[in-house]
């Protein structure tokens, strides 16, 4: 027989191996840490665009309607010495159906008609409308304006529509004929052969006689327009 030796060393129990908290923490970092390489990447913030898709394609077709009246001469009305407009109101609606950003970027497109026309189809006052500050600078403000009379107005729909193109209509008119006023005064009374004191009492006449009528046309023809868009604009969740 084989002579079978025990291994003394083999009834001796195993020390266990001490632990502490600190060890089982670097396990567990071991364990869950992965290399920058392997851990999942995390998309940046996205920025908000200026416009959406549907603000974009609402100015173009508001764009397009100005453009249409500008260029076929609907969209002005031939007087003695200017030409009155009616090419403010796709500004005005764009405004206060679609905000700041949609109304003033088709008064931009409106001032810049109103540049373009002067520059083909001269008039007396093209002297004037030929400056930006003139022709293109108000017409942008008009899609603000429209916004902040239409947002700040207590009562029913009908009322704020109606006094925001009122408004919107007339201040058209006294920021343009105002800046006529401030920068081209003595011009003005050479076209008129009048003496440069009554500038200001002429530039009052023509807001007025072309002001109010603009501004009651705009009311009367905005009002159920933007109504009926309202009433089909789709909510935040249906975009």
């Amino acid at each position: 027989m084989e002579n079978w030796q025990k291994d003394p060393a083999a009834d001796k129990p195993r020390a266990t191996e001490a632990t502490s908290p600190v060890n089982d923490l670097q396990a567990d970092s071991q364990v869950t840490e992965r290399p920058a390489d392997e851990r999942p990447s995390v998309a940046p913030p996205t920025k908000r665009s200026f416009m959406t898709v549907r603000q974009l394609v609402i100015t173009g077709l508001l764009g397009g309607i100005t453009a249409l009246l500008g260029l076929t001469g609907y969209g002005f009305i031939h007087l003695i010495y200017m030409k009155a407009t009616i090419l403010h109101i796709p500004t005005i609606i764009g405004g206060i159906v679609e905000g700041p950003r949609v109304g003033m970027m088709t008064g931009l497109i409106f001032g810049c008609f109103s540049l373009f026309q002067n520059i083909v189809a001269p008039t007396l006052m093209s002297i004037v409308f030929l400056n930006p500050l003139i022709s293109v600078l108000p017409r942008v403000l008009l899609g603000l304006i429209a916004y902040l009379v239409y947002r700040a107005m207590p009562g029913a729909q009908v009322v704020k529509i109606a006094v925001s193109a009122l408004v919107t209509s007339m201040m058209n008119t006294i920021m343009v004929m105002g800046l006529t006023y401030i920068l081209y005064a003595k011009e003005f009374a050479e076209m008129r052969h009048v003496p440069l004191d009554q500038v200001v009492n002429i530039i009052i006449g023509i807001c007025i006689a072309n002001g109010i009528p603009e501004a009651i046309g705009a009311a009367v023809i905005v009002t159920p327009i933007v109504l009926n868009l309202l009433m089909r604009k789709p909510t935040r969740r249906q975009e």
